[in-house]
């Protein structure tokens, strides 16, 4: 194997792999990246055996096929500490890799490629193409509210759902739940579910960067596997059964609030300051046209901040985690937002004033 490349081209895919591979690794091939040259185009493949990532980048020099697989921290570190404009020239040399760039020469230990695993491809059983903006912002709207190590590992990350003409993401830790809409051309009719491990969402969002690119996504019974013209993405899927969003989501809440998203975020950032570290309670007190937000802590500080909103209805005393309400009000991304409550003990429902797609449901505190 024998090809050269400029370094910035090889270093993009290389970090975007190298994300993927674990360093503690109890098989030593897992923490390399598998090269593979074949015609004009390098593959580079990093693994943890839950989540495969493929990256292609077309060579403008003639190239000597091969494959072979060698340390990925240590080939990225090479890469990047070399000059931005320089031409790496790498070889395979009697079971070394030998890297060469200006002055510099690296020579690296390497396993053979055929000790590297590959993520089993199991039958897809549904395909589709979506806008990578759109997946980018389910992503983006839900992630936050995936639960980390949690024994139901089923909440450890994100329920895709498709159905004509939409897809849908879920997250919840049990605390919280996140759900957000997109349409897409999508030509299912029977609800199709699939639980991504947190791991995967994490690295997919990584992948889409172009506003403009579509992403193919084929769904099947333990794989996910996305597709942009750059990189092939693969993860297992979680093994488990979600539950029920739909029985989550408040209905019937009386209490509407609709107030400035800006004003309360900082308010509630304010107030945060002087809440119990451990378990982040504010309290809400809500009135005709006013939202009081109070906090104190064990030392028996105390905040208090007032919001003007625009609500008439009775007046409500209600804990929260204030971290969630954040959490929320920083993925949003309209000028108002609206809470509708229906009592202290029941969930709040929290939504763009002016937009359903994206809806956030956040359990009370007792304080």
């Amino acid at each position: 194997m024998h090809f050269t490349i400029q370094r910035e081209a090889l270093l993009k895919p290389l970090q975007l792999v190298a994300g993927v591979v674990e360093r503690r690794q109890t098989l030593p091939v897992l923490s390399n990246v598998l090269l593979v040259v074949e015609g004009q185009q390098l593959s580079l493949t990093g693994t943890d055996l839950e989540v495969e990532l493929v990256g292609r980048v077309t060579l403008e020099e003639p190239a000597e096929a091969g494959e072979i697989t060698v340390p990925a921290r240590k080939l990225m570190d090479i890469c990047k500490s070399l000059p931005s404009d320089a031409l790496i020239d790498i070889r395979t040399d009697d079971q070394k890799l030998v890297v060469k760039a200006g002055r510099s020469r690296f020579t690296l230990s390497t396993l053979p490629a055929n000790d590297f695993p590959s993520v089993e491809e199991g039958p897809g059983s549904l395909t589709f193409s979506i806008a990578q903006s759109k997946l980018r912002r389910l992503i983006d709207r839900t992630s936050f509210a995936m639960a980390q190590q949690d024994v139901r590992y089923y909440l450890n990350g994100m329920l895709l759902e498709v159905q004509s003409g939409q897809l849908r993401a879920v997250a919840t830790d049990g605390h919280r739940l996140a759900l957000c809409n997109v349409a897409a051309e999508i030509e299912q009719t029977e609800r199709h579910q699939v639980i991504v491990p947190r791991k995967g969402i994490l690295e997919l969002a990584r992948l889409l960067t172009e506003q403009d690119g579509s992403v193919s996504v084929v769904l099947g019974q333990h794989h996910i596997r996305a597709t942009t013209g750059e990189f092939t993405f693969t993860s297992k899927l979680v093994d488990g059964k979600f539950p029920d969003y739909e029985r989550v989501l408040p209905r019937g809440g009386d209490k509407l609030v609709v107030g400035d998203r800006q004003a309360l975020r900082e308010a509630f950032s304010r107030t945060a300051i002087l809440s119990n570290e451990k378990y982040r309670g504010i309290r809400l007190l809500l009135s005709a046209g006013l939202l009081k937000i109070q906090a104190n802590n064990p030392e028996q500080e105390e905040a208090e901040e007032e919001v003007v909103v625009d609500y008439n209805g009775g007046s409500l005393e209600i804990g929260f985690n204030v971290s969630y309400l954040l959490d929320v009000l920083g993925v949003m991304s309209t000028d108002q937002v609206r809470l509708t409550m229906s009592d202290a003990n029941s969930s709040a429902l929290i939504q763009e004033a002016d937009n359903d797609d994206s809806s956030y449901v956040v359990m009370p505190m007792r304080l």
